[in-house]
């Protein structure tokens, strides 16, 4: 992540093989600004899947999103400032296809937890 950010993504900017982008929220106990790499999935706007590869919790930023849902995501060397929100079943039935065409493991992810995987449009504000 370090290295993706100092070099505006030319560097760091895959991960296994995928595009990543860099999430920033904000703790929402802590306050503190956190990061973290993720699949970068663009379907008009940027998706992000709370996958924690297919584990029975959220990923730490996924309650954090959801707490302050003003969020940036940085895509190469451009941070965008954007507006978090958890898709509805049928956006995220529609939208879907996307992030497993860039990430096919989603679907097996989906499938190894009886929690509903996330799925984040990130709108522009």
């Amino acid at each position: 992540m370090e290295l993706y950010l100092a070099t505006g993504g030319r560097e760091g900017g895959e991960m296994e093989g995928a595009p990543c982008v860099i999430l920033e929220t904000v703790g929402r106990s802590s306050g503190k600004l956190r990061r973290t790499p993720l699949i970068r999935v663009n379907d008009g706007d940027y998706l992000v899947v709370a996958s924690l590869g297919g584990a029975d919790e959220h990923p730490q930023w996924y309650p954090n999103l959801v707490a302050d849902p003003d969020v940036a995501v940085y895509d190469g060397p451009d941070r965008h400032l954007v507006r978090a929100r958890t898709a509805d079943p049928e956006e995220k039935a529609r939208r879907w296809p996307a992030a497993t065409a860039v990430w096919p493991d989603y679907d097996q992810y989906q499938a190894s937890t009886e929690r509903d995987i996330p799925l984040v449009v990130l709108e522009p504000r």
